[in-house]
């Protein structure tokens, strides 16, 4: 898959690609949940890829339930939004893709937040398990304060210097996922910890105070003094997975977005969880990691009216 690819250029090759991808078994009715069991509707004033199902008589098209549901963009544009953003490692600003798409940037930024809900797995399967390291720590991301506007600086925040506060944890060899939190505090982390982790992991961290007692539900916790210059013991004892999580993470904030809302970090999060979850060091490319949103598309639409309405927990 490129730029060149017909999906890209043309509304009905991307909705030819997005039933194969999203229906592999045949049509799926949005409505009952039946599968197979639609036939096309013909004729003159039929729209394209519509369907009658065989069991509700309810019609429906591929983008029925999904983020791309009533949108007047052509979807072999949505598609290729869904293409940039799966295959840049540090994002694409919407104004990128406003640009890119030649459409305006109030569009691409709306775009851009479906496309993310999308990403944003739904009842997660726990990170790591019997014999598996999950390592968990914090940072603060916001951008710079040079780049926020005047009345978003320093001044107007709290204790956290400006920015926000957002917990990570990382199967090592696996997938991250990454919570925006209102405090670094045992009281915060906990219940995240110890629903994210599976409990029979292997625990690390680094030397902060809360992880101890927190470690003692998992089958197993280490952690490496930070604080005493201690990054790596033994070669298995370190939290420098996470940490280059966090790298990726931030040169994304910095260099791309510049600056990212308290009200939207859920999202942001949520995209760069994806495309860690779903590397190339885990053999997933360009291709399959942007075929794998298009298949969680459904369940999940958003309006205009509530942008801040995330599901990302």
């Amino acid at each position: 898959m490129n730029l060149t690819n017909p999906i890209f250029q043309d509304a009905d090759k991307a909705r030819e690609h997005l039933e194969k991808t999203r229906w592999p078994q045949g049509p799926v009715c949005p409505h009952c949940g039946v599968v197979d069991q639609a036939t096309n509707v013909g004729g003159k004033a039929a729209r394209k890829g519509c369907y009658q199902c065989n069991a509700c008589r309810e019609q429906f098209t591929v983008t029925v339930g999904t983020v791309f549901e009533r949108s007047k963009v052509p979807l072999n544009k949505w598609l290729l939004a869904t293409y940039l953003m799966s295959s840049s490692k540090k994002g694409i600003s919407a104004h990128q893709l406003h640009r890119t798409l030649g459409v305006t940037y109030k569009t691409a930024w709306f775009m851009a937040h479906r496309i993310r809900e999308a990403m944003n797995p739904v009842d997660p399967s726990p990170l790591g398990g019997e014999g598996k390291v999950v390592e968990v720590d914090e940072t603060y991301v916001g951008g710079k304060e040079s780049n926020k506007h005047a009345n978003k600086r320093l001044a107007k925040y709290d204790h956290l210097g400006g920015k926000q506060a957002v917990l990570t944890l990382v199967e090592r060899d696996g997938r991250a996922r990454s919570f925006h939190v209102p405090r670094v505090t045992a009281k915060t982390l906990r219940p995240i910890i110890v629903k994210t982790a599976d409990r029979a992991s292997h625990l690390m961290s680094d030397g902060a105070r809360m992880y101890p007692a927190l470690g003692r539900e998992f089958a197993a916790h280490s952690s490496v003094d930070h604080a005493a210059g201690e990054y790596v013991r033994m070669g298995f004892h370190h939290s420098n997975t996470v940490e280059n999580y966090f790298s990726i993470l931030k040169r994304g904030v910095i260099g791309t977005f510049h600056h990212v809302s308290e009200a939207h970090l859920a999202r942001y999060l949520a995209e760069f969880d994806f495309r860690y979850s779903h590397r190339s060091g885990l053999g997933i490319e360009d291709t399959e990691r942007t075929n794998e949103v298009l298949r969680n598309v459904g369940g999940k639409r958003l309006t205009y009216r509530r942008p801040d309405e995330g599901t990302h927990a």
